[in-house]
Formats: C-alpha cells, sequence, structure tokens
C-alpha cells in the first residue's frame, strides 16, 4: 500500500498515541483485521465478533510482526505500540477514507440489486486492456470489506473497480464516502433485501445514496431498461448515461444471438461506432453487463477495439454463472447467492442447454413478507421454461416446488443437501446440465464440489 505514517494514520482515525515516540514516523506496510495475515509492518484492527474478539489476539499479532494495533480499550504491559480510538470498526472506515483521498487514481463504484459481482467482472475485463486495474475480491463489499479493498491499491494501479453490496438504508452513504467513486454504475433495482427496503422504490433510494460522496463531476451509468434507474435525473450537475436494449439509449445491443451455454453474440452501440462482439459467458443478462463495460470503457477513454478485446476476454468466477465440465455432467455454478430475479435469470441460462436440463434449487433469504410468493414464482418461471427436473432443498424451498408443480417438469424436494446428495447419483444422468442456485446462507458450494466428483 502507499505509504501512511503512525503518526498520520492516529490523526486520521482521531485516536491516542500509545508506545515509542520515536516510531511515528514509520509506514504500515498493510491493513488486515485477519490476525492470521499479520505480515512485518503491518496495521491490526481488532474487530469485536459475535463470537470472537480480535483484541484477544493483539499480543500474538504483535509478537509476528505487527508495526501498531488499533484497540478500543487501554492495554497494559506492552511495549509496542497502539492507538486507541473509540470504535475500530469507524476508525477502519475513516482510515480507508484518509486513504482514497491520498490517492490518484480513479475509482468505478458498482452496486445494483443483482449482477454486481458479474459486471464488476466484466467492467475490470474492459478496463485491464488499458489501465493496470485493482478490483474487489471475493465478497468483500461491505463496510469491513471494502476497506481492506481500498487499501490493496498499490502505486502501480491506475483504475479501482469497487463493488459495493447493501442490505440497508445508510449502509451505502458510508461506503461512498469511503470509495467517493469517479464513476458510478447501478445494474438494477431488484427485490433483494425487502425485509429492511420496503419494496423498489426503497431499494432505489438506498442505492441512489451512491451518489452522496461521487466525486465533482462524476459520470452516472445506469440500466436505462429498469423503470426505476430510468427516472433517474441529473446529480450534482452529473446527468446520467443510460445503456440497454432501447436504441435511444447512450448504449445499447441488438442482433442477439444465443451461442447456448458456450455464450452470446450481440451488436454493441456506442454513439455513432459499433462492433460485433461474443460474449463468453452465457445468459441473456450478460449483454446487459457488456453494455455497462462498454460504457464504463468508452468514458475512461478506452478504443472500440479495447472494448470489444476485454469483453472478449472475460474468465467467469466460482460461484457466478460459473461452467464446470466433468466426464458426466455439466454444472451451471451459480451458487454464490440468489434471489428471485438472478434465480429466474440463470433458470434462463439452464433453459439454453441442449441436454436435459436439471435446476438444484435452494432457498432466498432476505425477501420479507413475500417470501413464499416470491419462491412460488420462481418454481413458475422453471416450469415455463421447460426444465426437465426441478430438485428444491429446504424448507422455502418447498413453495418453489408449489410452483414448478404447475407445469410439467418433475419435482423433487429435500429437506437437507445431505438427503440430496446421498441420492444424487441415482437421481442425475450422464450429460445433464445442472444449475445451482441459492442464498449463500445455504452453502452449495458443497453440492457443487460434489457433482464435480460425481461418476455417472
Amino acid at each position: 500500500m502507499k505509504s501512511m505514517s503512525l503518526k498520520e494514520i492516529a490523526l486520521a482515525v482521531d485516536g491516542r498515541y500509545y508506545g515509542d515516540e520515536s516510531k511515528l514516523g514509520e509506514n504500515v506496510t498493510g491493513v488486515t483485521i485477519d490476525s492470521r495475515k499479520i505480515e512485518s509492518g503491518y496495521l491490526f484492527v481488532p474487530i469485536k465478533g459475535e463470537r470472537v474478539d480480535g483484541h484477544d489476539f493483539i499480543p500474538s499479532v504483535m509478537e509476528s510482526g505487527a508495526l501498531c494495533t488499533f484497540s478500543e480499550k487501554p492495554l497494559e504491559n506492552i511495549t509496542h505500540p497502539y492507538i486507541l480510538v473509540d470504535s475500530c470498526k469507524q476508525a477502519l472506515k475513516d482510515l480507508a477514507e484518509h486513504y482514497r483521498k491520498a490517492l490518484g487514481i480513479k475509482v468505478v463504484g458498482i452496486t445494483g440489486s443483482v449482477g454486481k459481482t458479474s459486471t464488476k467482472e466484466m467492467i475490470a475485463s474492459v478496463l485491464s486492456q488499458k489501465y493496470n486495474v485493482l478490483k474487489t475480491a471475493g465478497n468483500f463489499n461491505n463496510e469491513i470489506g471494502l476497506p481492506l479493498t481500498i487499501f490493496n491499491i498499490r502505486d502501480e494501479h491506475e483504475i479501482a473497480v469497487l463493488e459495493m453490496g447493501i442490505s440497508d438504508f445508510g449502509e451505502m452513504h458510508r461506503l461512498t464516502k469511503m470509495a467517493q467513486p469517479d464513476v458510478c454504475v447501478i445494474t438494477n433495482i431488484g427485490l433483494c433485501h425487502l425485509e429492511n427496503l420496503g419494496d423498489r422504490d426503497g431499494v432505489l433510494k438506498a442505492k441512489t445514496e451512491m451518489f452522496d460522496y461521487m466525486q465533482s463531476g462524476a459520470k452516472i451509468i445506469l440500466n436505462g431498461d429498469d423503470d426505476k434507474l430510468i427516472t433517474v435525473k441529473e446529480t450534482k450537475g452529473s446527468s446520467p448515461k443510460f445503456f440497454g436494449l432501447d436504441s435511444n439509449l447512450d448504449a445499447f445491443a441488438d442482433g442477439i444471438r444465443s451461442l447456448s451455454l458456450k455464450g452470446t453474440e450481440c451488436n454493441i452501440h456506442l454513439g455513432d461506432k459499433s462492433f460485433t462482439t461474443i460474449i463468453p459467458i452465457p445468459g441473456h443478462h450478460m449483454v446487459y453487463n457488456a453494455l455497462a463495460g462498454a460504457l464504463v470503457g468508452q468514458e475512461l477513454g478506452l478504443t472500440t477495439d479495447e472494448i470489444k478485446a476485454g469483453i472478449e476476454a472475460l474468465v467467469p468466477v466460482s460461484g457466478r454463472n460459473n461452467l464446470i465440465e466433468t466426464d458426466s455432467l455439466m454444472i451451471i455454478d451459480d451458487c454464490y447467492n440468489a434471489n428471485p430475479i438472478s434465480t429466474k435469470a440463470s433458470l434462463d441460462v439452464l433453459s439454453m442447454a441442449d441436454s436435459r436440463r436439471v435446476a438444484v434449487l435452494g432457498d432466498m433469504f432476505e425477501l420479507g413478507e413475500n417470501e413464499k410468493q416470491l419462491h412460488f414464482g420462481v418454481g413458475e418461471h422453471a416450469a415455463k421454461k421447460n426444465i426437465d427436473l426441478v430438485i428444491c432443498i429446504g424448507a422455502l424451498s418447498t413453495n418453489t416446488a408449489c410452483g414448478a408443480e404447475t407445469g410439467s417438469a418433475k419435482v423433487l424436494r429435500f429437506a437437507t443437501k445431505a438427503e440430496f446428495l446421498s441420492q444424487a447419483k441415482n437421481i442425475l444422468q450422464k450429460g445433464d446440465a445442472v444449475l445451482v442456485k441459492a442464498s449463500n446462507g445455504m452453502a452449495f458450494k458443497e453440492i457443487v464440489e460434489n457433482l464435480q466428483q460425481l461418476k455417472l
């Protein structure tokens, strides 16, 4: 990371430094909340969790070579420097905000109800054709993960592509205060976190908090086919640019042709320029991701040739519409998370398979009072897409099964993953295309791992 001295850090977080004052001028070499990842010269931020208090690890991290630690309480009998703060979580965010302000790079911020990660990957792939890009790793997109991602920005990076996920009002405000994006991208407004946000209007309000701390003159890039986002007007002097399938938008696609599970071909239009490209990941929704990447690329100075190359260089990530071909099955690993919109999109992908189509679906969480109806709707969608076999796992997914039974699909119900896996060899057939999809809390990665080993 770029240099930050202990004196600078203490001032940035409004903390009180204790220890050898001759060390105040020394720079930290990294920041972590994980005691197992301490390296020489690191700053340790002890976070209090539900089961573990990071403060308990302060002695061991200092012995492992940490330069300094935050602490919410005075430390006794310690010879290493520490900075006393009111809240380690808040100090982490304050320090990330300070660090971000010192960076001379562009930041692209991405949010939305569905497709944040796949859009982040697309935008990073496009921008990597011209710039050295840092992107959010894994699920480091919340109030703990985002600052840690920001601290990973190094001197060699020219652009950071940061994913921002929320579940309640005020969160995006706090995330944007740290990220201070130069480009704001919102993929869509869907049915996510309704327990806290109420309805799609609430989701729109929460997501557009993204504009609160964007840079002066920031670019705003939105899905113009989304009925909520298209209502967004000029904000802080910045007029949004829109992408979608409507030819009146700033970036649009036509000539869309499915290549089955191998991807999608389409024409992308950017003003008076256009090109034909192949998106190497299947799914109609990937066209929107490509359009977002194309528009961001154009705004940040890429040529159409560079944008096209970036789209075609896209590589899927584990758990995100990732195709895994084994000797027995074609697995569509989309198990990282799920909501009604993303699950229906994944079923659309599965329906493109030219073999027997099997959907292994689990519970979707945080859907509020309409959760049963929303699960039923997913099942209905599976029936309409002619999925051959719908396997429903979990209590809420009994509603998905009921919806799927409105069509001709065969439906199987299981209470647990273990129950399904014990019978998988007798249920699945060689050559099946198998979608695995559920909320992250269902831990369906276990199913993907087991199916990869299955011999039929």
